[in-house]
């Protein structure tokens, strides 16, 4: 009984993967749309290390290429998991969602799988774009241990993702583009396409609980470096402890914002 129960759960979490990618194809003009910016944004940060000595260009181009990389994904899976509740209200399923007899747990698992898969396939083709306009030479680095720290850090950025969702979910109005402060923060104080020592001495502080520093610092490691997995262990036992902490939260904060929004009936409102 529990065996089914489970496989019951997983094809209503997947439910939710195949809805979402539905949405994406009915829409696919402006996924491209979305697609190129974000492709043409990587190549802009990636031609801004071209400039100086050769000798250093492959070093620079990667540092700037990997943070714009590894932001694209964590940002799309914060994005993803963080405006789910503002999707459901634009599509007029969120009643159909909420009310549905499943668990919270379950329609946010298929809403983080979502979120990973969507941000994975953005990566890939920005990845693609940019092997085609950078001579970049990976040789020498250690691309399972780069992989590795971003399947760790990812339960962080749903853990995040889950708590900034409960915007959307009690200001209809705001909450959406409230979102956008989270990323804004994390972008500041996590040197994606700078070293956090440049930071002013009073940001620094944050930048040591931003999960972003310590993804970017072992893969930028891994890329640049070769550093192993072994090596990189420190960081990767930070980013698995920040996502033990975080998901847990994250999913408390937005149950209790459900139940808000539920009791003020915030939940259908669109205005």
């Amino acid at each position: 009984m529990q065996a089914q129960s489970l496989v019951d759960k997983m094809r209503s979490s997947y439910a939710l993967v195949q809805r979402n990618f539905n949405l994406v194809r009915r829409d696919a003009g402006w996924e491209l749309v979305f697609i190129v910016y974000e492709v043409v944004n990587v190549l802009t940060i990636g031609f801004i290390g071209v400039n100086g000595p050769k000798e250093t260009m492959n070093e620079r181009v990667l540092f700037l290429v990997a943070g714009a990389l590894l932001w694209g994904f964590l940002s799309a899976l914060f994005h993803e998991v963080a405006e789910s509740v503002a999707w459901e209200r634009w599509e007029g399923t969120i009643e159909y969602s909420f009310m549905a007899p499943q668990p919270r747990g379950v329609y946010m698992f298929g809403v983080c799988m979502w979120g990973i898969l969507y941000g994975f396939v953005r990566t890939a083709i920005c990845l693609a774009a940019v092997t085609l306009a950078f001579q970049i030479s990976l040789a020498g680095a250690d691309l399972g241990a780069a992989l590795l720290t971003l399947a760790a850090s990812s339960l962080a950025f749903i853990g995040m993702g889950l708590a900034a969702a409960v915007l959307p979910l009690i200001s209809p109005e705001k909450g959406s583009p409230a979102t956008h402060i989270f990323q804004a923060v994390v972008l500041l104080v996590s040197g994606v396409y700078y070293d956090v020592s440049v930071l002013p001495a009073w940001v620094r502080p944050l930048s040591r609980i931003s999960p972003a520093t310590y993804t970017l610092r072992a893969a930028r490691a891994a890329l640049l470096e070769g550093a192993s997995v072994r090596e990189l262990a420190p960081d990767l036992i930070i980013l698995l402890m920040l996502g033990l902490v975080l998901v847990p939260i994250g999913f408390a904060v937005f149950s209790a914002g459900e139940r808000y929004a539920m009791r003020t009936g915030k939940l259908k409102r669109n205005g």
